[in-house]
């Protein structure tokens, strides 16, 4: 292989300009002078031998790459035989389809190429002037159709492969380690490679060949047999390789060094970096054996963009600390949650916006206004929400933070590092040059083009899903022993991955069976991530990034939410398959605008559901009994929980506790000190969403977006006061109940992290919605009815949750001193 790279490079000094060369050649083929004897005829035979030495050059060349790749497919389709025999077995490693979808075409491909090689080799060993072989090329060339379909199918038979590898340890074996034969001259008998490496070569062949056919017509002389034939069969190349999908182009995936090195683009993507204590969005580029670090440099309008390297880490000096290990990072000041949930009302304030515009056919430039401020908010989001560190340490100097928003997005990062970590790599440092080159080269490659937020999208692709997302974690199973067992679920929302729920941890055990109900809420979602966690004890594994115990990660896997598939009244069961472990799962989905309307009891003794003035006239009580209870129970054991009233409870403890209140059962005290405190604090928002209307009521809605925005201070005063005293007084003492409890919620924010803000976005769209007739009357999308009024209805909680204490008696002391009209 060495030699023949080293061939190949000196064919290219001697071939390196190809313009002066067919000048050359067209001033020989047009003779001034005649007779035999002129110096000018021996030149052109001269330069004919010459042409024809370098012709059987660079086939000789050819031919011992075209044994390798003969030999590579050979490797590929060695274990296919026996993978379809188990296939029909009652163990099989792989269904006939999958083995199918990985070699499709690669049986084809290698009779093409078996049968050119017969032929082409005592040509070129048995080598003289009249050799002929310009119709192997053209038929060759005109077989490409084999190599199409190839293509077409390349990227399902690499996820294929992925996927098989990670649930089937048997052919991840098979898969890492595939024996090559080696050439037939070679010391090397066989050498390891890689299934995804081998997967790639045809691919790489195309390029190659069409390079061949390149070199061998520029050495061909015009009147040669092969000349039209060679011609017929670069053309047809040449066309093939225009029309194939340029992210599968090896040209586009692949950079040579100027040592000749090939490395490879494995990965790339958008993170954020800690540096000099400040968040800066980088671009990261993961390389076969180089770990590259840049940043997008400035350009002026019309030139062309290139990045700036910041720093790099060759992958044999790249390790992650442990967490006993690592150093406490500078300190970097979280961005208060409040400003990140403001930025989402108004990037969804935006978009309806643009939406509107672009419904009364607005103007452009209005529209491109509208969307480069929601673009600003967005890139200030994305930078600003994430919180969960990645360190990467280079073993000789300096160590790197970023911060991700998806447990499940450093865990990618880490395996495809050490993945390529296994193989034989050598420490380095580049030169000036190499850096150059190598930076050069990530525009060109980059797989991810733009940063992950929704402004970037054409508006042709998805809006995803809004409403809420009904998730039952059943069991996993291919655990190899017991242990202590968790899932996490993460959903996609404003172009990033979050954590929205978590399983109890079922201890010590290999077939976990959760059983756990979640109701999450999605905004603008496409993905459901499941990551499967063992839980560490060890205190002594502190992250000292963010002061966490770090539990590991025994598989993660992602589906696509399709619409057609979720949006269904029915449960949706499914398996997710993760590195030998499979969890199953069930899924339904409920749209914004289902989740608006409130349907009554039919029921009249229970409690969700029902009108509160009935309910509390029932009691003889002034606050519902549920509202009490659940509010006791938080402040006696969750307002120190991080996250209450965010964190999703388990659905089937909420419906459990909704039984229990509605039938009024005497067990209910023993349950709910038994129960997870989430449970609790859904159960309570619950109660407040199945209220037959919100607890500040249909009629008044309209008044309280208009008095919210008004902007004198004591105009907004007196009217949000006038609102509170023209509510029922159930509803009202009900909600200055709540009021109060929040704000006490909100007292242990730097341990619970609920700040008022967070807790009046948890709360404010439950206990304030427009009625079902005005929602329909004014809304048009999904995405338009999540944005619509959120942002005021936030507020309007906010106002009160900051105000002063308000209490009933001063609020109907002070009626008669106001007048203002609802």
């Amino acid at each position: 292989m060495e030699e023949e790279e080293e061939a190949i490079g000196l064919l290219d000094k001697v071939l390196e300009d190809e313009d002066v060369f067919l000048l050359e050649e067209c001033e020989l083929g047009t003779p001034t002078s005649p007779g035999s004897g002129s110096p000018f005829l021996v030149a052109v035979k001269v330069e004919a031998g010459k042409g024809l030495e370098m012709r059987k050059l660079v086939l000789s060349g050819f031919l011992a790459s075209e044994e390798i790749y003969i030999n590579q497919l050979e490797a590929l389709l060695l274990p296919m035989k026996p993978l379809k025999a188990t296939a029909t077995t009652s163990q099989p490693v792989l269904t006939i389809q999958q083995i199918e979808t990985i070699f499709y075409k690669i049986q084809d491909i290698y009779e093409i190429h078996k049968e050119f090689y017969d032929n082409l080799c005592p040509k070129v060993q048995q080598w003289d002037s009249q050799v002929t072989m310009g119709h192997l090329f053209q038929k060759l060339a005109s077989q490409l159709g084999v190599y199409k379909a190839f293509v077409d199918n390349y990227k399902v038979a690499l996820e294929t492969a992925e996927k098989c590898s990670q649930s089937n340890n048997q052919f991840q074996k098979i898969s890492e380690e595939l024996k090559v034969k080696g050439p037939k001259d070679s010391k090397d008998s066989h050498t390891s490679v890689t299934m995804e490496a081998l997967l790639y070569k045809p691919i790489d062949r195309v390029t190659r060949s069409t390079l061949v056919l390149h070199d061998l017509l520029k050495h061909t002389p015009v009147d040669h047999p092969d000349y039209p034939l060679l011609q017929d069969a670069l053309r047809i190349s040449q066309n093939f390789l225009s029309s194939i999908n340029e992210d599968i182009d090896p040209r586009r995936t692949a950079v040579t060094t100027p040592k000749g090195e090939t490395r490879q683009l494995v990965k790339d993507g958008f993170l954020v970096e800690v540096s000099e204590s400040s968040r800066k969005l980088r671009h990261v580029f993961l390389f076969t054996d180089v770990l590259l670090c840049a940043k997008l440099k400035k350009t002026s309008a019309g030139k062309h963009q290139q990045y700036d390297c910041k720093w790099y880490i060759p992958l044999a000096d790249l390790v992650f600390p442990s967490p006993e290990e690592s150093e406490a990072s500078p300190q970097v000041h979280p961005f208060p949650d409040h400003e990140l949930e403001d930025m989402k009302m108004k990037i969804s304030a935006l978009k309806s916006e643009i939406q509107k515009e672009k419904a009364n056919k607005g103007q452009s430039r209005a529209i491109e206004r509208l969307k480069k401020k929601m673009f600003e908010n967005e890139f200030l989001l994305l930078l600003n929400s994430p919180t969960i560190p990645f360190r990467i340490h280079n073993r000789n100097g300096k160590s790197y933070l970023f911060l991700l928003s998806s447990d499940y997005e450093r865990s990618e990062w880490r395996e495809a590092i050490q993945k390529l970590q296994k193989k034989d790599l050598q420490a380095f440092v580049l030169s000036s040059v190499e850096l150059q080159v190598l930076t050069g080269s990530c525009f060109k490659l980059r797989t991810v083009h733009n940063i992950p937020v929704t402004s970037n999208k054409d508006d042709d692709e998805s809006p995803g899903l809004y409403g809420f997302l009904h998730v039952i974690v059943h069991s996993a199973k291919g655990f190899k022993q017991s242990a202590n067992l968790y899932c996490t679920l993460e959903v996609d929302s404003f172009g990033y991955f979050v954590s929205k729920a978590k399983t109890r941890v079922f201890r010590d055990t290999a077939e976990p069976k959760w059983d756990e109900e979640f109701e999450i809420e999605l905004e603008g979602s496409q993905s459901l991530r499941i990551l499967c966690y063992e839980k560490c004890y060890d205190k002594t594994k502190v992250n000292k990034d963010n002061n966490e115990i770090v539990d590991k990660i025994m598989g993660k896997g992602q589906i696509q939410l399709d619409p057609q598939t979720v949006e269904t009244k029915n449960w949706h069961t499914d398996v997710i398959e993760m590195n030998g472990i499979k969890v199953e799962f069930s899924m339904k989905f409920t749209s914004r605008d289902m989740s608006l309307k409130r349907t009554p009891s039919k029921k009249q003794t229970g409690v969700f559901g029902v009108k509160i003035s009935v309910v509390t006239k029932r009691e003889r009580s002034k606050v519902p009994y549920i509202v009490r209870q659940c509010v006791e129970e938080v402040e006696k054991r969750g307002i120190e929980e991080v996250g209450i009233y965010r964190i999703s409870g388990v659905a089937t403890d909420i419906q459990a506790l909704k039984a229990v209140f509605d039938a009024n059962n005497k067990d209910i005290l023993l349950m709910l000190s038994d129960m997870d405190i989430n449970a609790i604090a859904g159960t309570l928002k619950l109660y407040f969403r199945e209220l037959p209307e919100p607890l500040l009521t249909d009629r008044l809605y309209p008044a309280f977006m208009e008095g919210i925005a008004l902007s004198d201070p004591a105009a907004k005063e007196n009217c949000m006061m006038h609102l509170l005293r023209s509510l029922p007084d159930p509803n009202l003492i009900t909600f200055l109940f709540l009021l109060e409890h929040l704000k006490r919620v909100a007292e242990k924010e730097p341990i619970n992290k609920m700040s008022l803000h967070n807790l009046a976005t948890v709360f404010g769209p439950t206990l304030l919605r427009p009625s079902e007739v005005e929602s329909k009357a004014h809304l048009t999308s999904a995405a338009d009815i999540w944005s619509h009024d959120v942002m005021a209805q936030v507020q309007v909680l906010l106002y009160y949750l900051q105000h002063p204490p308000i209490s009933f008696a001063e609020l109907k002391r002070n009626t008669l001193y106001f007048s203002t009209d609802v």
